[in-house]
């Protein structure tokens, strides 16, 4: 399928936007399967740049005849406040069938960072469909590749996550998680300061790698121009239940 990279919508659009593809009618040169589709299933990812810590991603297919008037701060994530986002997080899970996943350090090493994003949406939209039950769905995908191995209608949309409600909505899962997880593993190493930068390089965590060394959280593929890669060991790190 082509690649959808339209100009920017307002906020308002953002649910147009998923009807007009889900029915087919935003692009009558797109060769979907069918004419359109009974349910729209957005994925997005979280942590594919920072150096320490595991890659997120979430899925959404909202659920039919919501209010959407309670969305009207939806956007990117990125382009929201952390408040914001937390406050999105439940109303999203509250109307909308979802799924968030993550693919852990050691995995992104084995088979890199932009397989490991991929691999996350796959299972987190492939969760869904089992849930809904029914093969009428398109799943559009943030950026500019579609997911691997996967055997339904796919449909990549560039800057997804500023144009669509569902990928807004699942960049927002994706996000809000993972800054959690970081929160959680920065009790275990506090010097590197993931709390705050989510485990991006930033100078202070960079001075933190070369005084203390690397953890088992931290990407060492992304560390090329650390100096001190020596290991260091601590307890094992805190359980998000």
């Amino acid at each position: 399928m082509e690649n959808l990279h339209l100009k920017g919508r307002k906020n308002t659009d953002l649910f147009e936007f998923d009807e007009n593809i889900k029915n087919n009618s935003l692009n009558t040169t797109l060769k979907l399967e069918t004419e359109n589709f009974q349910y729209l299933i957005g994925t997005d990812e979280a942590g594919r740049g920072p150096a320490a810590g595991g890659v997120w991603a979430a899925a959404v297919c909202f659920n039919k005849n919501f209010n959407k008037s309670i969305f009207s701060k939806l956007n990117d994530s990125k382009k929201l406040t952390p408040k914001t986002r937390l406050d999105l997080f439940e109303i999203i899970k509250e109307n909308s069938i979802w799924s968030i996943k993550a693919i852990t350090v050691e995995k992104i090493e084995e088979i890199n960072i932009l397989n490991a994003s991929l691999l996350a949406m796959k299972y987190a939209t492939e969760e869904i469909i089992k849930k809904i039950g029914s093969k009428n769905i398109l799943t559009i995908v943030d950026g500019n590749k579609l997911i691997k191995n996967f055997s339904y209608p796919q449909q990549y949309i560039i800057k997804g996550d500023s144009k669509s409600a569902s990928i807004a909505a699942a960049s927002i899962l994706a996000k809000v998680s993972r800054d959690m997880y970081m929160e959680n593993i920065d009790k275990e190493f506090p010097e590197y300061d993931w709390k705050n930068n989510k485990g991006y390089l930033t100078k202070k965590h960079i001075e933190s790698i070369e005084k203390f060394g690397i953890t088992k959280y931290h990407r060492v593929s992304f560390l090329k121009n650390i100096e001190n890669k020596s290991p260091r060991y601590k307890s094992e790190a805190v359980i998000i239940n």
